[in-house]
């Protein structure tokens, strides 16, 4: 019984999106593992910017318009 995790941020994603990963990532379970789907689970997690970051800073912060950068990110 596989348990497929995938993690988003919820800005942007659809719940049609949400659909499509979860089929697709159970067709490719299917497909490449011989898996059967109504034994295939598949999570959307959806993780707030907040709670997580990259280079010390949470990406939220990392969103932010820098005073004084000159361009966009």
């Amino acid at each position: 019984m596989p348990i497929v995790t995938i993690q988003v941020t919820p800005a942007g994603v659809s719940a049609a999106q949400k659909a499509a990963l979860i089929e697709g990532a159970t067709e490719l379970l299917v497909r490449v593992l011989d898996k059967d789907p109504a034994l295939t689970f598949v999570l959307v997690e959806e993780i707030e910017p907040d709670n997580w970051g990259v280079a010390g800073q949470t990406v939220t912060s990392l969103q932010r318009p820098q005073a004084g950068a000159g361009g966009t990110r």
